[in-house]
């Protein structure tokens, strides 16, 4: 599976919103799994958007098809866009699905590791993130996926911002310690998006 993380500042927000809802005509394509964002909670005027295809070979027949008749009814509404594709590597929790019905938040991490850390940092994603988020009250569920160039990306979603401050709060800087976090990451952003139901696909 292909992961699309859209991030850009908003700078008309009415008519962002209305474009928005256009891309409900990724509906009929081929390979297309389906599509959330929202808001950011600590950034006013940014948006994110998530975007999950079968494959690259799909996602790339669209970009090239449909993908530009769609966008243009966003256009001139935003600035600073930045694209970044991922491709799936393992689920956080169980049965990783792009399905956002059920949650209200979406937690995203961005790191990029040292080369020479890639597969310590994989395995501690796997050994020590992933039960400690799998066991939290309110996380739905996510998935870690990679690009070129040694980056990754952790999606958390939570039923609430509450549910996952409380997540935050009793068990991110111990665990960062056990992962030896420090030690892996050259660089880590991050982002809380409050889901938009009217920009789900």
């Amino acid at each position: 599976m292909l992961v699309k993380w859209i991030r850009c500042t908003v700078t008309d927000r009415r008519g962002f919103e209305r474009g928005q809802r256009k891309w409900a005509g990724l509906l009929g394509e081929p390979g297309f799994r389906g599509q959330s964002g929202g808001w950011s909670r600590a950034r006013p005027g940014v948006a994110h958007v998530f975007s999950f295809w079968e494959s690259r070979a799909f996602y790339d027949s669209f970009m090239a098809r449909s993908h530009d008749r769609l966008a243009a009814a966003q256009a001139g509404t935003h600035r600073d866009i930045q694209v970044k594709l991922f491709d799936y590597r393992f689920d956080v929790k169980t049965g990783f699905e792009p399905r956002f019905t059920d949650a209200d938040v979406v937690r995203v991490a961005h790191c990029k590791v040292h080369e020479d850390r890639v597969e310590h940092f994989a395995l501690m994603q796997e050994k020590v993130w992933n039960p400690a988020m799998a066991g939290s009250p309110g996380m739905v569920r996510g998935l870690f996926g990679e690009a070129p160039g040694h980056e990754f990306i952790v999606l958390s979603m939570w039923q609430s911002a509450a549910e996952h401050g409380k997540y935050r709060v009793e068990r991110v800087e111990r665990l960062t310690l056990r992962a030896q976090t420090a030690a892996d990451v050259a660089a880590l952003a991050g982002d809380v998006v409050d889901l938009e139901s009217t920009w789900t696909v």
